[in-house]
């Protein structure tokens, strides 16, 4: 009976060491997560933008689809963000497209956010 009353509390102190380490992996978790989902949609803009202007040589409708293929990212994209190099698609010539966005961080927990990068080639058309 008397070892059982010295080790009163115990679990109670073992528990608030460990707390903050679970939370910080579970904040971790889900930072590094959001911030894939992120990365995974610029890509795909900018794959998109580079399809969009191999095919129809339109900067302003190759920007509408970068914009329409990260429905989710918060804020959404800008122009100034969407960069498309050459401005005009001669057939034979290879579109690059590359598409910067700052990604903040939800937490603020792991500092305040990175810049995430996607970019593409394609082949204009003729």
């Amino acid at each position: 009976m008397r070892r059982m009353r010295s080790e009163r509390g115990a679990v109670a102190v073992e528990f608030a060491l460990v707390l903050p380490l679970l939370v910080a992996m579970l904040l971790g978790i889900m930072e590094f997560g959001l911030m894939y989902n992120g990365q995974v949609s610029v890509t795909n803009a900018a794959r998109e933008t580079a399809r969009t202007m191999a095919v129809t040589n339109d900067p302003a409708a190759a920007r509408n689809a970068a914009r329409a293929a990260t429905p989710g990212l918060n804020p959404g994209l800008t122009n100034a963000e969407i960069r498309i190099t050459p401005a005009t698609c001669t057939p034979g010539a290879t579109a690059r497209i590359t598409i910067s966005h700052p990604f903040g961080s939800v937490t603020k927990f792991f500092g305040p956010g990175v810049t995430l990068t996607g970019r593409a080639a394609m082949r204009c058309g003729g």
